[in-house]
């Protein structure tokens, strides 16, 4: 058996490991780094532009980010500034390796979409405006728009209003949404990472164990090529392999790991190539939740641009699956991850969770005609001719031993770790790509303090966040957020804000 030693394993070459390598990297260049991918080619799971919204999520448009009224009848937004927040440093840091040519053609992987939040019906409408109201209030959505009028919605997104009835709508705009390809972005930095000094990325290679040593951890790796299995030894492994990030976190057997359960979604697009509809539509445009469907299926009609051909995607619709990988999943993922010590918590989430499962079944069975009803909520006039059925990618949410009545769709992601933290694992789902910087960014700050503690990674960090010493909340710093956020659109080829 083949070994050998580095400082740092990263496992998937998906958004996070992508990420998480490149500022390592920046901050630290003589460190070593191994990254092993299962698949054939980078990013070809979740990252990869066909399996997720492609949303730079900045919590503009998601009415699930704006929870219901509390009891005073207050919308809560701060879910929706934290998010702004994150998604902005992925900007910086984005605009920051085109700057230092670590990446190039950003036009490739992030363009200007803007970023609608659509509703119909009297009560719905008036909670997008007392919403409008609240996120308008802060300088981060102060340019955001709300209308009733229907010209004037229809000059935003003329599909959601040709050949609607008279039912009461509203939309809110905002002009600096993105269209993100996430896969793309992380090929360019896998590809950097590869080029750099004692750096490695190797595809076809399957981890099949992670062990706690003396001296860090081994990670038996199968190269699938060659049909040969090696070890490598590091300090600290992080797992970022999307839904094969749950299997690899048992498989390292860490206390924390306990109790973590896992249910895959998959997901399905509609989606419409005809060029005189594509032409006619260029926004992300968010709807309301439908009935039990999870946060990560409320229904979305998006202009996506993948490797520079235009589409329309609306979805996604939810499909019941026991894989937990799309391209190298198995049947098998979803029994093979029930452990005795998860359970419990599976057997109390199923309990409580019929209304989802229910759902889920139901999604699976729909025909396409009942689809095309539901894209009509959005684009009356809708023809099924101009439409195609697409598998998207598949989404492992995470359970958790306190899960059960609460549901099983957390907000946001998480991250585990050893109490040595020495080995991290990232689970659950939206906004997660767009927020990838941010949560790699902590993970360094909890797990790697010493990176940061070099001499020249303050001046590195400042280069790489322009923000991070700075107050986005605060009114102090209103100014010189909007310059930097200006400076970040005209390297990454944006429109202004507006």
């Amino acid at each position: 058996m083949r070994s050998n030693r580095t400082d740092i394993i990263l496992i998937g070459s998906g958004i996070m490991s992508a990420n998480l390598g490149a500022m390592l990297k920046c901050l630290r260049p003589e460190l070593k780094l191994q990254v092993y991918e299962v698949s054939e080619e980078l990013a070809q799971e979740s990252s990869n532009a066909w399996n997720n919204a492609g949303t730079g999520h900045a919590g503009i448009c998601e009415l699930s980010y704006t929870p219901d009224r509390d009891e005073n009848g207050d919308i809560d937004v701060s879910n929706a500034i934290a998010i702004y927040d994150q998604f902005e440093k992925s900007r910086q840091f984005w605009a920051f390796a085109v700057s230092e040519g670590m990446i190039d053609s950003p036009q490739d992987f992030i363009r200007p979409v803007p970023h609608l939040s659509f509703v119909r019906g009297q009560p719905p409408v008036e909670f997008l405006r007392d919403r409008h109201a609240a996120m308008s209030a802060h300088h981060f959505f102060d340019r955001m728009q709300f209308s009733t009028d229907r010209a004037e919605v229809q000059n935003w997104a003329p599909l959601l209003i040709n050949g609607r009835d008279d039912e009461p709508i509203a939309a809110t705009r905002m002009g600096d949404g993105t269209d993100v390809n996430f896969g793309s972005v992380s090929r360019k930095l896998m590809n950097w990472l590869a080029d750099q000094p004692n750096c490695a990325v190797a595809v076809s290679h399957r981890v099949i164990g992670i062990q706690k040593k003396a001296n860090g951890w081994t990670v038996q790796v199968k190269d699938l090529r060659r049909n040969e299995v090696l070890e490598t030894s590091a300090d600290f492994v992080f797992i970022g392999a999307g839904g094969g990030s749950l299997p690899l976190l048992q498989k390292s057997g860490i206390p924390e790991s306990k109790g973590f359960g896992g249910f895959p979604i998959g997901g399905q697009w509609l989606v419409c190539d005809n060029p005189k509809i594509v032409a006619q539509h260029q926004a992300k445009v968010y709807g309301q939740a439908q009935g039990e469907a999870p946060t990560m299926a409320v229904p979305h009609l998006d202009t996506r641009v993948i490797d520079g051909t235009k589409a329309l995607l609306f979805g996604p619709f939810a499909a019941w699956t026991t894989r937990f990988l799309k391209k190298t999943g198995r049947l098998t993922d979803l029994p093979f991850s029930v452990r005795p010590d998860n359970i419990a918590s599976l057997l109390k989430v199923g309990a409580y969770n019929l209304p989802l499962v229910k759902y889920l079944i139901q999604q699976g069975l729909q025909s396409m005609e009942s689809r095309m009803q539901l894209l009509r909520t959005f684009y009356p006039e809708a023809d099924r001719k101009d439409w195609r059925l697409m598998d998207a990618g598949i989404r492992v949410q995470a359970i958790k031993r306190t899960d059960g009545e609460a549901g099983i769709v957390h907000y946001g992601t998480e991250i585990v770790t050893n109490k040595e933290k020495t080995i991290a694992a990232l689970l659950g789902a939206s906004p997660g790509a767009s927020v990838s910087v941010a949560l790699m960014l902590q993970v360094i700050q909890d797990c790697l303090p010493n990176v940061l503690e070099h001499p020249e990674s303050a001046k590195t960090l400042g280069s790489m966040f322009p923000t991070y010493k700075l107050d986005l909340l605060s009114p102090s710093s209103i100014q010189e957020f909007r310059d930097i956020h200006a400076r970040c659109d005209e390297t990454l080829k944006l429109k202004p804000r507006g």
